[in-house]
């Protein structure tokens, strides 16, 4: 078992110190993402599900505008900006001082969304591989940036599932070059993704979770894992997204075991009471 560390970000110029696992809540505002009950589009239904998530225990919140699921639709930069300007606003107002973070892999979503609707943070599923200006533009901005694994794009990913050393020495190496990437550019809050479920097969997820407590060890940097309701899930039980909530707690505890320091879900109570059972137990040790 690995014990969580704590970490440093810095949200809005203001340096806050983490000291117990966090749980990031899911706030789609999108019409397709692949768990149909996490779409939220009309603003009653964005501010109840936030307002909802606070109540639940929510540390942080992240906000999307475009489904990165296989099969979605494109949406350009365009609808993605419109739709979140219409959905900080709503989060905002229902979670005043909840730090936020955008979902994007768009370097002109992102700068929008930082200077323009003042998130927190940018949470980039391609690590600045799809969009060359990501990573100078979240330098620039001085921002924490969530750093993905993931190859291709959301329609190719699956397709690029090869990994000649093993899927968590390939992942280290890649993640690894943009880690350095990113320093180099004067990116100073730096959190992790492995990014389950991105260009991985089903064992490869697993085999990656086995691993994790390696993951954590090797960056020495805060690691977000996300696995809420995913097909990792899904198909190995063979039910669908709406049954995997035990399945995504057992998971989520088996991560906060191996060292993972956020919690991305769309289910905040159960997270925020594995966190907080997994937090207790050790001030017990």
């Amino acid at each position: 078992m690995t014990h969580f560390r704590p970490f440093t970000i810095n949200i809005q110029g203001r340096l806050v110190c983490i000291d117990k696992p966090q749980v990031m809540g899911i706030v789609n505002i999108t019409p397709d993402s692949f768990y149909e009950r996490s779409r939220v589009v009309h603003a009653d239904d964005i501010t109840g599900r936030v307002a909802a998530m606070v109540a639940d225990g929510a540390d942080m919140l992240d906000i999307g505008a475009y489904s990165s699921r296989p099969g979605a639709s494109e949406v350009s930069a365009e609808e993605e900006i419109a739709r979140l300007r219409h959905g900080v606003r709503l989060v905002r107002e229902a979670a005043p001082g909840v730090p936020l973070s955008v979902d994007t892999f768009r370097a002109s979503v992102a700068r929008v969304a930082v200077e323009e609707l003042g998130v927190d943070i940018v949470n980039d599923i391609s690590g600045g591989n799809l969009d060359s200006e990501m990573l100078p533009e979240v330098a620039r901005m001085k921002v924490p940036y969530i750093l993905m694994h993931m190859r291709g794009t959301p329609a190719t990913m699956q397709s690029l599932c090869q990994y000649d050393e093993g899927v968590t020495v390939g992942v280290v190496r890649e993640l690894s070059a943009s880690v350095e990437r990113a320093r180099k550019l004067g990116i100073n809050d730096i959190i992790v993704d492995p990014g389950f479920g991105f260009s991985k097969t089903l064992d490869q997820n697993y085999r990656m979770l086995h691993d994790l407590s390696h993951i954590v060890h090797v960056f020495g940097l805060p690691v977000l894992v996300g696995v809420s309701r995913k097909s990792m899930i899904t198909r190995l039980l063979d039910i669908t997204p709406q049954q995997a909530l035990n399945g995504t707690t057992v998971v989520n505890t088996l991560a906060l075991a191996a060292g993972a320091s956020i919690l991305r879900v769309h289910d905040v109570r159960a997270a925020r009471e594995a966190v907080d059972i997994y937090s207790h137990t050790h001030m017990c040790l």
